[in-house]
């Protein structure tokens, strides 16, 4: 990410912006998590996701306990600067479920 970039990045009344999370390959979107400007540090300096937890309050860093890490190929901010899209090539599911994605319960099809 540009580094003028980050000074634009719009984070809500609690230090957060939401993270969208795709397959680099498939193109698939596999989650949304949230990040603090310390968790996107980290995951830069990682090259591997690191969120922020919501309900647990703490940084989160993803597959540190199951293996499923997502090494992180890209970062982009939409044009309004209020949501990132991380692009990885995950290590295995992303959902907590051991589903690939987060986002496999079909409500309706067109």
């Amino acid at each position: 990410m540009k580094e003028e970039l980050l000074s634009e990045i719009k984070y809500d009344a609690s230090g957060l912006v939401p993270a969208i999370v795709q397959d680099a390959d498939t193109q698939e979107v596999l989650m949304l998590a949230y990040m603090n400007a310390e968790s996107l540090r980290l995951t830069m300096e990682t090259g591997e996701t690191v969120f922020w937890s919501r309900s647990r309050r703490e940084l989160w860093h993803k597959g540190a306990t199951s293996g499923n890490v997502q090494r992180v190929v890209g970062v982009r901010v939409d044009c309004d600067a209020d949501t990132l899209l991380i692009l990885v090539q995950p290590a295995g599911p992303a959902c907590h479920t051991g589903e690939r994605t987060c986002f496999y319960r079909e409500i309706v099809r067109p």
